[in-house]
């Protein structure tokens, strides 16, 4: 199962504003009459540039449970609490099933024990691999179904209030800088509304999150 507080980190929120692009009016055929000149539609003249205004976000810190943003937090930890008994079972046959390899090999290198015994502790592992298969797939699968219900509404919520924030401010567009730092040489730290966006978005008012337990 993945693990709760990666999570936190892979939401991407950045919101993209599109820009129109002028059409241009394809010049007209020519007629059929030979006597008459080639009549063409002059093009249309270039629109002006749009004024544009670029800031950048930091998604992986809406996670942090010390500056992030609360919702989404609460949301998140929620979870982890509801799945802390399968994970600890899941972790529980992992251990089981190292100590089993371990005592196969011990018995393996012995002139004295029952090849009968390794082949019983062999099967065991076996049986517990295809355990922890099944049951570590039902895992992701019931945790996925949950996070659907109890962090996706949070997060299209933070995606339109993303949007209003940056249409309040006449940005034109907002980065993720978590996904493209690499790819930024300079940047004015000016252009960081990572913690002023998180700060709106906790003084909102909220309700409580229906799917929480």
């Amino acid at each position: 199962m993945r693990n709760f507080r990666i999570l936190a980190a892979a939401m991407m929120l950045a919101a993209i504003f599109a820009v129109s692009v002028s059409a241009q009016t394809r010049p007209a055929a020519g007629t059929a009459r030979p006597a008459a000149p080639q009549q063409t539609t002059p093009a249309a003249p270039a629109g002006p540039v749009p004024d544009t205004k670029i800031a950048y976000i930091n998604t992986e810190a809406f996670g942090d449970e010390k500056i992030g943003i609360t919702r989404y937090v609460t949301a998140v930890k929620a979870l982890e609490r509801e799945f802390q008994p399968r994970q600890t079972e899941l972790n529980t046959m992992q251990t089981r099933i190292k100590a089993i390899a371990d005592e196969i090999g011990k018995l393996s290198g012995s002139s004295v024990v029952d090849p009968k015994t390794i082949q019983a502790k062999q099967d065991e592992g076996e049986r517990l691999n295809r355990d922890l298969k099944y049951k570590k797939e039902q895992a992701d699968a019931d945790f996925a179904k949950r996070y659907e219900e109890v962090v996706t509404p949070i997060s299209q919520d933070i995606g339109n209030s993303l949007t209003q924030f940056a249409t309040q401010r006449g940005i034109t567009m907002i980065i993720d800088i978590s996904k493209l730092a690499p790819a930024i040489l300079t940047a004015n730290k000016n252009m960081d509304v990572t913690q002023v966006f998180i700060a709106e978005y906790n003084s909102k008012p909220t309700t409580a999150s229906a799917g929480t337990r």
